[in-house]
């Protein structure tokens, strides 16, 4: 897999986060208790915390994982779910995993507004209570804050910043704007400085077909904060038949070549990768799927793919 001649940029400093999403089926975005796949709203903290021992096992043995972002709203944290539902947490934090939590807004708001403040806030002060001594677990205020303007949404996490002030800035992961779509205004933010950065990037957002013209747009929207981003969302088909590994034919396909120039950028600016999503049922991006207890791999040259991305 040869590496493009990519623009310059200094060393980053996420490339220890090699990461995958679990995610519920429905996607995180919904009205009531986020579920991740294979997960029940009836399961006890024992059986999450079984359940997603496979899940993450598998994350680590076939992908080569060290982190998992998990989803959290308001109405799973603000109730007994969350009791349970730190199993999942837990299991990956004992198996040396990071973990990054991000705030999803419900299905039936979805206007890239924190849909109710108060709440919001008992959230992460229930979140940051439970996990701000655990140095492995890192805090992503909301996921793709669209409806904010850069003003907004820096005055947003500044506030939360301050409410925060015992979680250290470099374990929190503040988004870019629009839908993590562009970092250069929250990285010259000076009110978040010290933070880390996340940008969502996909091949839907576009028709090309070459790496070269994916290279451009994702270089566009990390401006000079590569060093401080974690790509937290991106990702392809893996159940279409697509092969990712090739160099040859990597370019002639949107995903390919979407997919290469990435894996290709982040592994030369060694930038953190969380791919989207390592497991979700019914989504044809999922990397992988169950398997009993455990998982099975989807594209096996996808993986290399991602490998290759995280500089594997």
């Amino acid at each position: 897999m040869p590496l493009l001649t990519l623009p310059a940029e200094a060393s980053a400093a996420t490339s220890g986060f090699r990461g995958v999403n679990w995610a519920d089926a429905r996607d995180n975005y919904v009205d009531g208790w986020v579920i991740p796949t294979g997960l029940t709203a009836s399961d006890s903290y024992s059986t999450v915390r079984t359940k997603a021992d496979g899940v993450v096992t598998g994350f680590q043995n076939l992908l080569g994982a060290n982190t998992l972002r998990l989803p959290i709203n308001p109405q799973s944290v603000n109730s007994a779910w969350w009791t349970a539902y730190k199993g999942a947490f837990d299991s990956a934090l004992a198996h040396g995993m990071k973990v990054i939590v991000s705030y999803w807004e419900a299905d039936t708001s979805k206007n890239g507004l924190v849909d109710d403040t108060a709440g919001w806030n008992t959230m992460w002060d229930r979140v940051t209570s439970d996990f701000a001594g655990n140095p492995n677990v890192y805090f992503e205020p909301m996921n793709e804050p669209f409806g904010y303007s850069l003003s907004s949404w820096v005055s947003l996490c500044s506030g939360w910043l301050a409410r925060h002030s015992n979680i250290p800035r470099g374990r929190v992961v503040i988004s870019g704007t629009g839908y993590n779509d562009n970092v250069t205004g929250v990285g010259a933010a000076t009110a978040l400085t010290g933070t880390l950065l996340s940008l969502h990037f996909y091949g839907f957002w576009a028709s090309d077909t070459t790496r070269a013209a994916w290279t451009a747009n994702l270089t566009d929207r990390l401006g000079s904060y590569s060093a401080r981003t974690i790509i937290d969302e991106a990702g392809a088909p893996m159940t279409t038949g697509l092969t990712y590994t090739n160099g040859a034919t990597q370019d002639g396909n949107v995903f390919t070549s979407y997919f290469a120039a990435t894996t290709d950028l982040t592994r030369a600016r060694q930038m953190g990768v969380v791919y989207w999503p390592g497991l979700r049922s019914g989504d044809t991006y999922s990397i992988t799927r169950q398997s009993g207890s455990g998982l099975a791999v989807n594209n096996a040259s996808g993986v290399a793919q991602l490998r290759w991305g995280w500089g594997l």
